[in-house]
Protein backbone atom coordinates (compact mmCIF):
# COMPACT_ATOMS: atom_id res chain seq x y z
CA UNK A 1 0.00 0.00 0.00
CA UNK A 2 1.04 3.61 -0.40
CA UNK A 3 1.09 5.79 2.70
CA UNK A 4 1.72 9.52 3.07
CA UNK A 5 2.98 10.68 6.46
CA UNK A 6 2.56 14.38 7.19
CA UNK A 7 5.12 15.51 9.75
CA UNK A 8 8.63 14.19 10.32
CA UNK A 9 8.83 14.85 14.03
CA UNK A 10 9.27 12.03 16.51
CA UNK A 11 5.97 10.25 15.87
CA UNK A 12 5.81 10.87 12.13
CA UNK A 13 9.36 9.82 11.37
CA UNK A 14 9.35 6.70 13.52
CA UNK A 15 5.94 5.64 12.20
CA UNK A 16 6.86 6.32 8.59
CA UNK A 17 10.10 4.37 8.82
CA UNK A 18 8.42 1.44 10.54
CA UNK A 19 5.53 1.33 8.06
CA UNK A 20 8.06 1.19 5.23
CA UNK A 21 9.75 -1.70 7.00
CA UNK A 22 6.39 -3.49 6.87
CA UNK A 23 6.77 -3.33 3.09
CA UNK A 24 4.54 -0.32 2.38
CA UNK A 25 5.53 2.53 0.06
CA UNK A 26 5.86 5.51 2.41
CA UNK A 27 6.40 9.18 1.57
CA UNK A 28 7.10 11.47 4.52
CA UNK A 29 6.16 15.12 4.08
CA UNK A 30 7.38 18.17 5.97
CA UNK A 31 7.31 21.90 5.26
CA UNK A 32 10.73 22.36 6.87
CA UNK A 33 13.09 22.36 3.89
CA UNK A 34 16.22 21.95 6.00
CA UNK A 35 14.75 18.87 7.71
CA UNK A 36 13.84 17.26 4.39
CA UNK A 37 17.31 18.01 3.05
CA UNK A 38 18.88 16.33 6.08
CA UNK A 39 16.63 13.29 5.77
CA UNK A 40 17.45 12.96 2.07
CA UNK A 41 21.12 13.00 3.04
CA UNK A 42 20.44 10.12 5.40
CA UNK A 43 20.66 12.22 8.56
CA UNK A 44 18.16 11.53 11.37
CA UNK A 45 17.13 14.80 13.09
CA UNK A 46 16.17 13.06 16.36
CA UNK A 47 17.96 10.57 18.58
CA UNK A 48 16.23 7.22 18.69
CA UNK A 49 18.31 4.03 18.98
CA UNK A 50 18.30 2.02 15.75
CA UNK A 51 16.28 4.52 13.72
CA UNK A 52 19.17 5.62 11.50
CA UNK A 53 19.94 2.07 10.31
CA UNK A 54 16.27 1.20 9.77
CA UNK A 55 15.70 4.39 7.80
CA UNK A 56 18.74 3.82 5.61
CA UNK A 57 17.68 0.25 4.85
CA UNK A 58 14.22 1.23 3.67
CA UNK A 59 15.41 4.23 1.67
CA UNK A 60 17.87 1.95 -0.11
CA UNK A 61 15.07 -0.54 -0.76
CA UNK A 62 13.03 2.23 -2.42
CA UNK A 63 10.14 2.03 0.03
CA UNK A 64 10.80 5.29 1.90
CA UNK A 65 11.26 8.83 0.65
CA UNK A 66 11.01 12.41 1.91
CA UNK A 67 9.55 15.48 0.26
CA UNK A 68 8.03 18.91 0.78
CA UNK A 69 5.52 18.22 -2.00
CA UNK A 70 2.23 17.12 -0.41
CA UNK A 71 0.61 16.59 -3.81
CA UNK A 72 3.33 14.13 -4.80
CA UNK A 73 3.03 12.28 -1.50
CA UNK A 74 -0.76 11.91 -1.70
CA UNK A 75 -0.88 10.92 -5.36
CA UNK A 76 -2.07 7.32 -5.40
CA UNK A 77 -1.94 6.98 -1.60
CA UNK A 78 -4.37 4.68 0.19
CA UNK A 79 -4.03 6.56 3.48
CA UNK A 80 -2.52 9.80 4.68
CA UNK A 81 -1.45 10.08 8.31
CA UNK A 82 -1.44 13.38 10.17
CA UNK A 83 1.47 13.31 12.61
CA UNK A 84 2.00 16.97 13.45
CA UNK A 85 2.50 18.60 16.81
CA UNK A 86 -0.36 19.26 19.25
CA UNK A 87 1.37 21.34 21.93
CA UNK A 88 -0.42 22.72 24.95
CA UNK A 89 -2.15 25.94 23.98
CA UNK A 90 -1.07 28.89 26.03
CA UNK A 91 -3.51 30.11 28.61
CA UNK A 92 -6.10 27.34 28.74
CA UNK A 93 -4.38 23.92 28.71
CA UNK A 94 -6.09 22.79 25.51
CA UNK A 95 -4.19 20.86 22.86
CA UNK A 96 -3.42 23.26 20.02
CA UNK A 97 -5.00 21.75 16.91
CA UNK A 98 -3.86 24.45 14.49
CA UNK A 99 -1.41 22.20 12.67
CA UNK A 100 -3.82 19.25 12.56
CA UNK A 101 -6.60 21.26 10.94
CA UNK A 102 -4.22 22.96 8.53
CA UNK A 103 -2.95 19.55 7.44
CA UNK A 104 -6.52 18.26 7.00
CA UNK A 105 -7.40 21.18 4.74
CA UNK A 106 -4.26 20.75 2.66
CA UNK A 107 -4.99 17.04 2.25
CA UNK A 108 -8.48 17.83 1.02
CA UNK A 109 -7.19 20.24 -1.60
CA UNK A 110 -4.49 17.84 -2.81
CA UNK A 111 -6.46 14.56 -2.93
CA UNK A 112 -8.48 13.49 -5.98
CA UNK A 113 -9.32 9.86 -5.12
CA UNK A 114 -10.67 7.84 -2.21
CA UNK A 115 -8.35 8.14 0.73
CA UNK A 116 -8.41 7.51 4.47
CA UNK A 117 -7.30 10.50 6.52
CA UNK A 118 -5.73 9.10 9.67
CA UNK A 119 -4.96 11.16 12.75
CA UNK A 120 -1.79 9.88 14.40
CA UNK A 121 -1.27 12.97 16.53
CA UNK A 122 -2.63 12.93 20.07
CA UNK A 123 -5.88 14.90 19.91
CA UNK A 124 -8.87 15.57 22.19
CA UNK A 125 -12.13 13.68 21.85
CA UNK A 126 -14.11 15.05 18.94
CA UNK A 127 -11.10 16.12 16.87
CA UNK A 128 -11.50 13.49 14.16
CA UNK A 129 -15.09 14.58 13.65
CA UNK A 130 -13.75 18.11 13.16
CA UNK A 131 -11.15 16.81 10.72
CA UNK A 132 -13.95 15.15 8.75
CA UNK A 133 -15.84 18.44 8.59
CA UNK A 134 -12.74 20.39 7.54
CA UNK A 135 -11.94 17.96 4.72
CA UNK A 136 -15.56 17.87 3.50
CA UNK A 137 -15.80 21.65 3.48
CA UNK A 138 -12.50 22.12 1.64
CA UNK A 139 -13.32 19.50 -1.01
CA UNK A 140 -17.02 18.54 -1.08
CA UNK A 141 -16.50 16.17 -3.99
CA UNK A 142 -13.78 14.11 -2.30
CA UNK A 143 -14.53 10.48 -1.42
CA UNK A 144 -12.81 9.88 1.93
CA UNK A 145 -13.01 8.47 5.42
CA UNK A 146 -11.35 9.52 8.64
CA UNK A 147 -9.67 7.27 11.17
CA UNK A 148 -8.06 7.69 14.58
CA UNK A 149 -4.83 5.78 15.19
CA UNK A 150 -3.15 7.11 18.35
CA UNK A 151 0.50 6.28 18.95
CA UNK A 152 1.92 4.58 22.04
CA UNK A 153 5.65 4.97 21.43
CA UNK A 154 8.14 5.25 24.28
CA UNK A 155 11.09 7.42 23.40
CA UNK A 156 14.20 5.28 23.46
CA UNK A 157 12.21 2.12 22.66
CA UNK A 158 9.97 3.38 19.87
CA UNK A 159 10.92 0.92 17.14
CA UNK A 160 10.30 -2.08 19.37
CA UNK A 161 7.03 -0.52 20.53
CA UNK A 162 5.89 -0.10 16.93
CA UNK A 163 6.97 -3.55 15.77
CA UNK A 164 5.85 -5.41 18.91
CA UNK A 165 3.05 -3.28 20.35
CA UNK A 166 1.01 -3.95 23.47
CA UNK A 167 -1.92 -3.00 21.25
CA UNK A 168 -2.87 -1.00 18.18
CA UNK A 169 -5.92 1.22 18.50
CA UNK A 170 -7.94 2.10 15.39
CA UNK A 171 -11.06 4.27 15.41
CA UNK A 172 -13.19 4.24 12.25
CA UNK A 173 -16.69 5.04 11.00
CA UNK A 174 -16.97 2.65 8.05
CA UNK A 175 -16.09 -0.90 7.06
CA UNK A 176 -14.17 0.48 4.10
CA UNK A 177 -11.85 2.50 6.34
CA UNK A 178 -11.51 -0.44 8.72
CA UNK A 179 -10.32 -2.62 5.83
CA UNK A 180 -7.71 -0.06 4.74
CA UNK A 181 -6.36 0.13 8.28
CA UNK A 182 -6.39 -3.67 8.56
CA UNK A 183 -4.32 -3.89 5.36
CA UNK A 184 -1.85 -1.35 6.69
CA UNK A 185 -1.39 -3.26 9.94
CA UNK A 186 -1.59 -6.73 8.35
CA UNK A 187 1.96 -7.67 9.47
CA UNK A 188 0.86 -7.23 13.08
CA UNK A 189 -2.41 -9.10 12.55
CA UNK A 190 -0.42 -12.02 11.20
CA UNK A 191 1.67 -12.10 14.38
CA UNK A 192 -1.42 -11.92 16.61
CA UNK A 193 -0.68 -8.56 18.24
CA UNK A 194 -3.87 -7.09 19.77
CA UNK A 195 -5.60 -4.62 17.46
CA UNK A 196 -8.63 -2.81 18.82
CA UNK A 197 -11.04 -1.45 16.23
CA UNK A 198 -13.55 0.96 17.76
CA UNK A 199 -15.28 4.27 17.17
CA UNK A 200 -13.45 7.57 16.76
CA UNK A 201 -14.26 8.96 20.18
CA UNK A 202 -13.20 5.84 22.08
CA UNK A 203 -9.91 5.68 20.19
CA UNK A 204 -9.21 9.31 21.06
CA UNK A 205 -10.08 8.76 24.72
CA UNK A 206 -7.95 5.60 25.05
CA UNK A 207 -4.78 7.58 24.38
CA UNK A 208 -5.48 10.25 26.99
CA UNK A 209 -6.75 7.79 29.58
CA UNK A 210 -3.67 5.59 29.22
CA UNK A 211 -1.17 8.43 29.54
CA UNK A 212 -3.00 10.03 32.45
CA UNK A 213 -3.04 6.70 34.29
CA UNK A 214 0.70 6.18 33.79
CA UNK A 215 1.40 9.72 34.96
CA UNK A 216 -0.73 8.97 38.00
CA UNK A 217 1.32 5.86 38.82
CA UNK A 218 4.54 7.87 38.64
CA UNK A 219 3.15 10.65 40.80
CA UNK A 220 1.68 8.22 43.33
CA UNK A 221 5.00 6.46 43.92
CA UNK A 222 6.74 9.83 44.20
CA UNK A 223 4.32 10.84 46.95
CA UNK A 224 4.89 7.49 48.65
CA UNK A 225 8.63 8.16 48.41
CA UNK A 226 8.21 11.43 50.28
CA UNK A 227 6.31 9.60 52.99
CA UNK A 228 8.99 6.89 53.12
CA UNK A 229 11.59 9.54 53.88
CA UNK A 230 9.54 10.67 56.86
CA UNK A 231 8.82 7.19 58.18
CA UNK A 232 12.09 5.40 57.47
CA UNK A 233 10.65 3.01 54.89
CA UNK A 234 12.53 2.20 51.66
CA UNK A 235 10.56 3.14 48.52
CA UNK A 236 12.42 0.56 46.43
CA UNK A 237 11.16 -2.21 48.66
CA UNK A 238 7.70 -0.66 48.75
CA UNK A 239 7.63 -0.45 44.94
CA UNK A 240 8.73 -4.05 44.62
CA UNK A 241 6.08 -5.21 47.06
CA UNK A 242 3.40 -3.27 45.22
CA UNK A 243 4.51 -4.27 41.75
CA UNK A 244 4.37 -7.98 42.45
CA UNK A 245 0.61 -7.62 42.75
CA UNK A 246 -0.63 -8.52 39.28
CA UNK A 247 -3.43 -5.97 39.56
CA UNK A 248 -0.85 -3.19 39.94
CA UNK A 249 2.27 -4.26 38.03
CA UNK A 250 5.81 -2.99 38.49
CA UNK A 251 6.05 -0.57 35.57
CA UNK A 252 6.08 3.19 36.25
CA UNK A 253 6.63 2.63 39.98
CA UNK A 254 10.16 4.05 40.09
CA UNK A 255 10.50 7.11 42.30
CA UNK A 256 12.27 10.11 40.81
CA UNK A 257 12.15 13.87 40.23
CA UNK A 258 8.79 13.89 38.45
CA UNK A 259 7.57 13.04 34.96
CA UNK A 260 8.37 15.07 31.86
CA UNK A 261 8.68 14.54 28.13
CA UNK A 262 6.55 15.15 25.09
CA UNK A 263 3.41 13.28 26.20
CA UNK A 264 2.53 13.13 29.89
CA UNK A 265 2.66 16.88 30.69
CA UNK A 266 0.57 18.02 27.72
CA UNK A 267 -1.78 15.03 27.72
CA UNK A 268 -2.67 15.32 31.39
CA UNK A 269 -3.35 19.02 30.94
CA UNK A 270 -5.47 18.35 27.85
CA UNK A 271 -7.49 15.64 29.61
CA UNK A 272 -8.11 17.94 32.57
CA UNK A 273 -9.32 20.61 30.18
CA UNK A 274 -11.60 18.18 28.32
CA UNK A 275 -13.17 17.25 31.65
CA UNK A 276 -13.80 20.90 32.42
CA UNK A 277 -15.32 21.52 29.00
CA UNK A 278 -17.75 18.63 29.42
CA UNK A 279 -18.56 19.48 33.07
CA UNK A 280 -17.02 16.20 34.19
CA UNK A 281 -13.95 17.28 36.19
CA UNK A 282 -10.92 14.99 36.17
CA UNK A 283 -10.01 15.60 39.80
CA UNK A 284 -7.35 12.89 40.00
CA UNK A 285 -5.60 14.10 36.85
CA UNK A 286 -5.74 17.71 38.01
CA UNK A 287 -4.12 16.70 41.30
CA UNK A 288 -1.45 14.70 39.49
CA UNK A 289 -0.47 17.80 37.50
CA UNK A 290 -0.18 19.88 40.67
CA UNK A 291 1.72 17.27 42.67
CA UNK A 292 4.19 16.64 39.83
CA UNK A 293 5.24 20.29 39.94
CA UNK A 294 5.53 20.11 43.72
CA UNK A 295 7.82 17.09 43.39
CA UNK A 296 10.23 19.05 41.19
CA UNK A 297 10.34 21.84 43.77
CA UNK A 298 10.98 19.26 46.49
CA UNK A 299 14.02 18.08 44.52
CA UNK A 300 15.34 21.64 44.54
CA UNK A 301 14.97 21.76 48.32
CA UNK A 302 16.73 18.41 48.66
CA UNK A 303 19.74 19.59 46.66
CA UNK A 304 19.79 22.94 48.48
CA UNK A 305 19.99 21.12 51.80
CA UNK A 306 23.02 19.21 50.52
CA UNK A 307 24.56 22.57 49.65
CA UNK A 308 24.23 23.68 53.27
CA UNK A 309 21.02 25.65 52.78
CA UNK A 310 22.14 27.86 49.90
CA UNK A 311 23.29 27.38 46.30
CA UNK A 312 25.34 30.56 46.39
CA UNK A 313 29.01 29.89 45.76
CA UNK A 314 28.54 26.12 45.40
CA UNK A 315 29.63 24.01 42.44
CA UNK A 316 27.09 21.40 41.36
CA UNK A 317 27.70 18.62 38.83
CA UNK A 318 24.55 17.38 37.06
CA UNK A 319 24.55 13.99 35.35
CA UNK A 320 21.77 13.88 32.77
CA UNK A 321 19.28 16.55 31.72
CA UNK A 322 17.02 14.82 29.17
CA UNK A 323 13.65 13.79 30.58
CA UNK A 324 14.64 10.10 30.36
CA UNK A 325 17.57 8.05 29.04
CA UNK A 326 18.01 7.02 25.40
CA UNK A 327 16.52 10.21 24.00
CA UNK A 328 17.63 13.76 23.27
CA UNK A 329 14.20 15.11 24.22
CA UNK A 330 14.23 17.95 26.74
CA UNK A 331 10.53 18.77 26.68
CA UNK A 332 9.24 19.39 30.21
CA UNK A 333 12.27 17.60 31.65
CA UNK A 334 12.69 18.03 35.44
CA UNK A 335 16.10 19.53 34.69
CA UNK A 336 14.38 22.57 33.18
CA UNK A 337 12.99 23.38 36.63
CA UNK A 338 15.84 22.15 38.86
CA UNK A 339 18.92 23.45 37.01
CA UNK A 340 17.71 27.06 36.54
CA UNK A 341 16.88 27.22 40.27
CA UNK A 342 20.48 26.34 41.09
CA UNK A 343 21.92 28.78 38.57
CA UNK A 344 19.57 31.49 39.82
CA UNK A 345 20.63 30.75 43.37
CA UNK A 346 24.25 31.45 42.59
CA UNK A 347 25.61 27.98 41.93
CA UNK A 348 28.19 27.08 39.31
CA UNK A 349 26.54 24.23 37.41
CA UNK A 350 28.55 21.70 35.40
CA UNK A 351 26.48 19.40 33.17
CA UNK A 352 27.03 16.22 31.19
CA UNK A 353 24.51 14.23 29.15
CA UNK A 354 25.14 11.74 26.32
CA UNK A 355 22.54 13.34 24.04
CA UNK A 356 21.16 16.41 25.79
CA UNK A 357 23.64 19.11 24.83
CA UNK A 358 22.17 19.93 21.40
CA UNK A 359 18.86 21.10 22.86
CA UNK A 360 20.16 21.83 26.34
CA UNK A 361 22.58 24.55 25.29
CA UNK A 362 19.69 26.89 24.49
CA UNK A 363 17.33 25.67 27.22
CA UNK A 364 19.83 25.77 30.09
CA UNK A 365 21.80 29.01 29.81
CA UNK A 366 24.55 29.69 32.32
CA UNK A 367 25.80 26.11 32.69
CA UNK A 368 29.09 24.58 31.59
CA UNK A 369 28.99 21.40 29.49
CA UNK A 370 31.39 18.48 29.83
CA UNK A 371 31.94 15.31 27.83
CA UNK A 372 31.99 12.87 30.73
CA UNK A 373 30.80 12.64 34.34
CA UNK A 374 34.28 12.63 35.87
CA UNK A 375 35.20 15.92 34.20
CA UNK A 376 31.89 17.42 35.29
CA UNK A 377 32.39 16.32 38.90
CA UNK A 378 35.91 17.64 39.29
CA UNK A 379 35.99 20.13 42.16
CA UNK A 380 32.22 19.96 42.72
CA UNK A 381 30.50 20.28 46.08
CA UNK A 382 27.44 18.25 45.08
CA UNK A 383 26.85 15.57 42.44
CA UNK A 384 23.29 15.11 41.12
CA UNK A 385 22.10 12.09 39.15
CA UNK A 386 19.11 13.50 37.32
CA UNK A 387 18.73 11.10 34.35
CA UNK A 388 19.60 7.42 34.71
CA UNK A 389 21.60 6.89 31.53
CA UNK A 390 23.43 3.56 31.46
CA UNK A 391 26.71 5.50 31.48
CA UNK A 392 25.86 6.71 34.98
CA UNK A 393 24.84 3.34 36.46
CA UNK A 394 28.32 1.95 37.11
CA UNK A 395 30.45 4.98 37.91
CA UNK A 396 33.73 4.73 39.78
CA UNK A 397 32.42 6.59 42.80
CA UNK A 398 35.78 6.61 44.56
CA UNK A 399 37.31 8.35 41.54
CA UNK A 400 34.58 10.97 41.81
CA UNK A 401 35.43 11.67 45.43
CA UNK A 402 39.16 11.80 44.73
CA UNK A 403 38.50 14.53 42.14
CA UNK A 404 36.22 16.41 44.56
CA UNK A 405 37.04 15.87 48.26
CA UNK A 406 33.98 16.36 50.46
CA UNK A 407 31.64 15.58 47.55
CA UNK A 408 27.97 14.98 48.38
CA UNK A 409 25.48 13.12 46.18
CA UNK A 410 21.82 13.72 45.37
CA UNK A 411 20.80 10.46 43.71
CA UNK A 412 17.45 11.51 42.27
CA UNK A 413 17.00 8.22 40.38
CA UNK A 414 17.98 5.80 43.18
CA UNK A 415 20.79 4.34 41.08
CA UNK A 416 23.17 3.77 44.01
CA UNK A 417 22.79 3.20 47.74
CA UNK A 418 23.84 4.91 50.93
CA UNK A 419 26.28 2.06 51.66
CA UNK A 420 27.95 2.38 48.25
CA UNK A 421 28.25 6.15 48.61
CA UNK A 422 29.65 5.89 52.14
CA UNK A 423 32.18 3.26 51.13
CA UNK A 424 33.36 5.45 48.24
CA UNK A 425 33.96 8.34 50.62
CA UNK A 426 31.07 10.68 49.89
CA UNK A 427 30.47 13.18 52.68
CA UNK A 428 26.69 12.88 52.32
CA UNK A 429 24.15 10.99 50.27
CA UNK A 430 20.47 11.68 49.60
CA UNK A 431 18.15 9.57 47.46
CA UNK A 432 14.38 9.49 46.82
CA UNK A 433 12.36 7.68 49.47
CA UNK A 434 15.40 5.94 50.97
CA UNK A 435 17.70 6.49 53.92
CA UNK A 436 20.68 8.73 53.32
CA UNK A 437 23.43 10.05 55.54
CA UNK A 438 25.41 13.13 56.42
CA UNK A 439 22.82 15.85 55.95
Amino acid sequence: MKIAMIGTGYVGLVSGVCFSDFGHDVVCVDKDASKIERLNRGEVPIYEPGLDALMARNVEAGRLSFTQDLQQAIDGADAVFIAVGTPTRRGDGHADLTYVMAAAEEIARAADHYIVVVTKSTVPVGTNAEVRDVVAKANPALDFDVASNPEFLREGAAIDDFMKPDRVVVGVESDRAAQVMADIYRPLYLRDFPIITTDLESAEMIKYAANAFLATKITFINEIAALCEKTGADVKQVSKGMGLDGRIGNKFLHAGPGYGGSCFPKDTKALARIGQDFASPMHITETVITVNEEIKRRMIDKVRDLCGGSFNGKTVAVLGVTFKPNTDDMRDAPSLTIVPAMVGGGATVRVTDPQGQREGKDLLPGVAWFDDPYAAAEGADVLIILTEWNEFRALNLRRMVEAAPGLRMADLRNVYSADAAREAGFAAYEAIGRKGFGV
